[in-house]
Protein backbone atom coordinates (compact mmCIF):
# COMPACT_ATOMS: atom_id res chain seq x y z
CA UNK A 1 0.00 0.00 0.00
CA UNK A 2 1.44 3.34 -0.88
CA UNK A 3 1.39 6.31 1.17
CA UNK A 4 -1.26 8.48 0.11
CA UNK A 5 -3.37 5.80 -1.32
CA UNK A 6 -7.17 6.08 -1.17
CA UNK A 7 -6.70 3.68 1.85
CA UNK A 8 -4.88 6.66 4.02
CA UNK A 9 -7.79 9.07 3.45
CA UNK A 10 -10.55 9.58 6.04
CA UNK A 11 -11.39 7.22 9.01
CA UNK A 12 -10.01 4.83 7.44
CA UNK A 13 -6.63 6.92 7.30
CA UNK A 14 -6.92 8.18 10.68
CA UNK A 15 -7.95 4.29 12.19
CA UNK A 16 -4.63 2.91 10.92
CA UNK A 17 -2.46 6.15 11.95
CA UNK A 18 -4.17 5.70 15.53
CA UNK A 19 -3.97 1.74 15.64
CA UNK A 20 -0.23 1.87 13.87
CA UNK A 21 1.16 4.61 16.62
CA UNK A 22 -0.62 2.49 19.79
CA UNK A 23 0.66 -0.36 18.39
CA UNK A 24 4.36 0.76 17.95
CA UNK A 25 4.44 2.22 21.40
CA UNK A 26 2.77 -0.74 23.50
CA UNK A 27 5.00 -2.88 21.24
CA UNK A 28 7.86 -1.19 21.88
CA UNK A 29 7.41 -0.63 25.94
CA UNK A 30 6.28 -4.47 25.98
CA UNK A 31 9.85 -5.22 24.45
CA UNK A 32 11.60 -2.83 26.92
CA UNK A 33 9.98 -4.36 30.18
CA UNK A 34 10.84 -8.04 28.36
CA UNK A 35 14.00 -7.02 28.25
CA UNK A 36 14.59 -5.76 31.80
CA UNK A 37 13.21 -8.80 33.35
CA UNK A 38 14.62 -11.27 30.60
CA UNK A 39 18.22 -9.63 31.91
CA UNK A 40 17.42 -9.35 35.64
CA UNK A 41 16.57 -13.27 35.46
CA UNK A 42 19.79 -13.46 33.71
CA UNK A 43 22.11 -11.55 36.22
CA UNK A 44 19.64 -13.38 39.35
CA UNK A 45 20.05 -16.41 38.26
CA UNK A 46 23.89 -16.29 37.66
CA UNK A 47 24.32 -14.77 40.82
CA UNK A 48 22.51 -17.55 42.77
CA UNK A 49 24.84 -19.85 41.13
CA UNK A 50 27.91 -18.05 41.89
CA UNK A 51 26.75 -17.67 45.69
CA UNK A 52 25.62 -21.46 46.05
CA UNK A 53 28.38 -23.00 43.85
CA UNK A 54 27.17 -26.36 42.50
CA UNK A 55 24.48 -26.86 45.29
CA UNK A 56 22.30 -24.17 43.88
CA UNK A 57 23.75 -24.30 40.20
CA UNK A 58 20.02 -25.83 39.38
CA UNK A 59 18.02 -22.87 40.67
CA UNK A 60 20.10 -20.64 39.34
CA UNK A 61 19.50 -21.95 35.76
CA UNK A 62 16.18 -21.81 36.81
CA UNK A 63 16.15 -18.27 37.39
CA UNK A 64 17.67 -17.44 33.99
CA UNK A 65 15.70 -19.87 31.79
CA UNK A 66 12.78 -18.23 33.63
CA UNK A 67 13.98 -14.77 33.07
CA UNK A 68 14.77 -15.84 29.02
CA UNK A 69 11.27 -16.82 28.76
CA UNK A 70 9.54 -13.68 30.00
CA UNK A 71 11.99 -12.17 27.84
CA UNK A 72 11.23 -14.02 24.75
CA UNK A 73 7.47 -14.11 25.31
CA UNK A 74 7.49 -10.46 25.73
CA UNK A 75 9.29 -9.93 22.71
CA UNK A 76 6.56 -12.30 20.60
CA UNK A 77 3.58 -10.43 21.77
CA UNK A 78 5.10 -7.18 21.16
CA UNK A 79 5.85 -8.17 17.79
CA UNK A 80 1.63 -9.26 17.49
CA UNK A 81 1.00 -6.00 18.88
CA UNK A 82 2.95 -4.14 16.53
CA UNK A 83 1.67 -6.43 13.62
CA UNK A 84 -1.98 -5.89 14.86
CA UNK A 85 -1.00 -1.92 14.39
CA UNK A 86 0.03 -2.52 10.88
CA UNK A 87 -3.24 -4.44 10.13
CA UNK A 88 -1.63 -7.32 9.40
Amino acid sequence: MAFGSEDDKGATGAARFVTSTVGNTVGGLGKTVGGVVGAGGRGLGQTVTAATGSAGKPVGEAIESLGNGVENGANNVSNGVEDAGKWK
